[in-house]
């Protein structure tokens, strides 16, 4: 059996086309969901058509404070070691597949190696080589790496980072997001979404340190405001970022400028439209990077470093909060349009592939 652990609307967007995969190819799979985040995850699923989940870990709120990740954690890893069977049935020798940097992705590891089972990490190998930038996905990426068995590299890279760790390894070339991006383009003539009439630009912001810190948050909404002095400007508005915002009082600040349009957060499909038909994106999301990156589309990124190389010599420019590069960026971002990535074969299908052949 293979057991697919998700706990984030990231990891179901990247991991609905191994998942959609898996059920083509008629390979049963165990979807185990932590619950790290509940909030826009059935919408996702309908967005790829896929089925509720096997087993739910978690049915509260989302996790976003570090106490109730503690606690979720240990609640999760006690179901592990004293309820495996309600969580795993009776397999033995299948494998436990995680996705990416989250809490999640290490809590399903250890809950794979709690039940003997081997672990597949897909998008493994990426890094910044800070531990800090992005916080904390390096440390948890790090932390993965030591209980993985099989490496699902998106790229040389990556594939190259990993070398040192024992186990499996498959240069999968692409992300699996090249193939939800794909699912997204073929359902837009279906998707509404309130397209403005003139030119305009996304922003969306989430990441601890980039909303937690007072003073890294003012710097990126000045960041925003001159994006919204040249066009409209639609902010994404996350709930934890508005949770901050309001925090701190900059809520009104922000609403105010008449350029800026505040907008709740969209589906997958959804978003990825507005984002097609912008002049570029603002982001801290090494996602979006990469999304921008297959599409083509110039993106700015809210962030010290990336531990993804896509686009970075083409059309994704790190702003490193600089208000130089930022303002560089912004007047001139027609000359980080590239061409679009096509033709690329499923990273998704070599992972389905490979777990063939192990399971």
């Amino acid at each position: 059996m293979i057991h697919v652990v998700i706990g984030t609307k990231a990891q179901l967007v990247k991991m609905a086309p191994v998942l959609s995969a898996l059920q083509v190819r008629k390979v049963p799979y165990n979807f185990i969901f932590t619950g790290q985040h509940h909030e826009t995850m059935d919408a996702l699923r309908e967005n790829f058509k896929l089925p509720p989940p096997n087993v739910t870990l978690h049915s509260g709120k989302d996790i976003t404070s570090i106490p109730s990740m503690l606690v979720w954690l240990i609640k999760i890893l006690w179901q592990t070691l004293f309820n495996r069977k309600e969580i795993f049935g009776n397999d033995k020798h299948g494998a436990v597949l995680v996705h990416g940097d989250t809490f999640s992705t290490l809590l399903g590891a250890l809950m794979g190696k709690l039940a003997g089972l081997k672990v597949g990490h897909v998008e493994s190998g990426m890094r910044s080589f800070n531990y800090f930038h992005p916080f904390p996905e390096e440390i948890t990426r790090v932390l993965t790496f030591y209980l993985t068995d099989i490496f699902y590299c998106p790229g040389p890279i990556a594939y190259q980072n990993i070398q040192k760790f024992k186990g499996v390894k498959l240069d999968t070339e692409f992300n699996t997001l090249i193939d939800s991006l794909d699912a997204a383009r073929a359902n837009f003539d279906t998707m509404e979404v309130d397209i403005p009439g003139r030119k305009y630009c996304v922003v969306t912001t989430h990441r601890f340190e980039n909303i937690f810190n007072k003073t890294v948050l003012e710097q990126n909404l000045q960041f925003i405001r001159m994006a919204a002095d040249k066009m409209l400007t639609i902010f994404i508005m996350h709930p934890i970022t508005e949770q901050r915002l309001r925090k701190h009082g900059l809520l009104d600040a922000l609403k105010s400028h008449p350029n800026i349009e505040c907008r709740p957060r969209y589906d997958y499909f959804r978003f990825m439209k507005l984002v097609y038909f912008s002049e570029f994106l603002i982001s801290d999301g090494g996602s979006n990077q990469e999304e921008c990156w297959f599409m083509g589309k110039p993106c700015l990124l809210l962030r010290k470093v990336t531990e993804h190389p896509e686009g970075l010599d083409t059309n994704v420019v790190v702003s490193r909060y600089s208000p130089d590069i930022v303002r560089q960026f912004i007047d001139n971002y027609e000359k980080h349009i590239s061409e679009p990535l096509l033709g690329v074969n499923s990273p998704s299908v070599k992972i389905v592939d490979s777990l063939a052949e192990y399971y």
